[in-house]
């Protein structure tokens, strides 16, 4: 008899529970919400390149209206757990978007987009 409960278990996995509060538009809602907590970070030991990566990361949030904090991690252990090797290293979301080399504002600007 577990075929009557398979239809509460699609749309708890399609992410609704069926409810009016738990519509697909209200999740599209939330994800948009998470979104504009985006989380930026550059990854570095203090050096000038990795200051001014900062400076332009935080020059292309104001060129697109955010108001993101930008973290400066300088800890080699939690910048090795990102795998990367060269600094300075730009993370968006948790992912490593450039590493190595010190990106532009107008560069930064199309990476915070996607």
């Amino acid at each position: 008899m577990g075929l009557f409960g398979k239809k509460e278990t699609m749309k708890e996995a399609e992410g609704t529970c069926g409810c009016e509060c738990c519509s697909h538009e209200s999740m599209d809602e939330a994800g948009g919400a998470e979104r504009k907590g985006m989380r930026v970070k550059i990854l570095g030991g203090g050096c000038a390149k990795c200051q001014a990566l900062e400076a332009a990361a935080k020059e292309a949030l104001a060129d697109l209206g955010m108001d993101t904090e930008v973290d400066y991690v300088t800890d080699f252990n939690q910048i090795a757990s990102y795998g990367v090797m060269s600094t300075p290293a730009l993370v968006i979301d948790g992912k490593v978007v450039s590493c190595g080399k010190v990106l532009k504002a107008d560069e930064i600007i199309p990476l915070l987009k996607k």
